[in-house]
């Protein structure tokens, strides 16, 4: 019977690489016979997961197989399309399906399986293989899924590709430079002016956003440490000794909680005043924080005033 290790090593290194899926072509290109391809096939060595694409191992494919085939049947020049290339860079935590890839526009593909093939003009995007499996630049990932969901929603993309060091503000800008069209480009470009300042997380651009500018609160200096103490803090309005610090985490929990206390309690025999806020606060009220906030300000020698938002209906300062 044929054995795995019977096959050209060739080929075995390239299914090492191509997470054990390979293509009919592939195979015949390295001297296996039609007929080996079928005895592997009718024993249940090989399986296909589509026409003419082998999966080479007796195991249920994965994501990363699934997407192997899906850039084997998109041909030479296909790559993952942006959902797909965000996962692959670590933009998303959780595999998207189907799988996305980008073919060339004169490539008609059309099959059934968790696939979904989309045909783009060549040369529209760069792409990066390293290689392993062709996909998108980390910033024509993040622009493209910029393009294609809410303002909130891109903010949040945004932040987290800087903050894991997947890209920086200068290289998501210089590539933006490069599209004739880019939608939401005027956000996407106060976004990235913002967290060159210092603005880390979704967060912290949301409380510069929705809280700080829009009522007038003097411009705090974001990410810095203070006193030679180790902390770095979110948001501090130095000339006021006051520290906002901003917690996207549901809760303080064990090591944590404490760090935050003897954080605060550091500072605070310094005479600095820390506010906390989660992400309730921040995005459900904001005008509320930035009455507390304003309060402490005015308390320590803030001249104000405090300027009422859009959503300031019902308040009265």
């Amino acid at each position: 019977m044929y054995q795995r290790r019977d096959l050209p090593q060739a080929l075995v290194r390239l299914a090492e690489v191509q997470a054990n899926v390979v293509s009919r072509e592939q195979v015949l290109g390295l001297g296996v016979s039609r007929h080996v391809i079928e005895r592997l096939l009718v024993t249940d060595r090989w399986r296909a997961v589509a026409t003419g694409i082998y999966h080479t191992v007796p195991a249920e494919p994965t994501w990363h197989s699934l997407a192997w085939a899906g850039a084997l049947i998109g041909g030479g020049r296909a790559r993952m399309g942006p959902r797909a290339s965000a996962y692959l860079h670590q933009v998303f935590d959780v595999a998207p399906m189907p799988i996305d890839i980008l073919v060339p526009i004169d490539r008609y593909t059309q099959r059934s399986g968790p696939w979904e093939f989309r045909r783009e003009r060549t040369g529209a995007r760069r792409s990066e293989s390293r290689g392993a499996l062709p996909r998108l630049s980390v910033e024509d990932t993040v622009l493209d899924l910029c393009a294609s969901c809410r303002d909130g929603e891109a903010v949040a993309l945004l932040a987290t590709a800087v903050q894991r060091r997947l890209t920086t503000p200068a290289r998501l800008v210089k590539s933006m430079s490069l599209r004739s069209r880019q939608r939401h480009r005027r956000m996407i470009a106060d976004v990235l002016a913002d967290i060159e300042q210092g603005a880390e997380s979704r967060l912290e651009l949301s409380y510069l956003r929705q809280v700080e500018r829009p009522h007038g609160l003097p411009q705090g200096q974001r990410q810095k440490r203070r006193h030679g103490l180790q902390y770095k803090s979110d948001v501090g309005y130095d000339e006021y000794a006051l520290l906002v610090e901003l917690d996207g985490r549901l809760g303080h929990q064990g090591a944590d909680r404490f760090r935050d206390m003897e954080r605060d309690n550091r500072f605070a025999a310094l005479s600095w005043t820390t506010l906390r806020y989660g992400w309730f606060d921040v995005v459900e009220r904001p005008c509320v924080v930035a009455r507390q906030v304003a309060e402490v300000l005015t308390v320590r020698g803030w001249p104000g005033p405090v300027t009422r938002c859009p959503r300031c209906l019902h308040w009265q300062p």
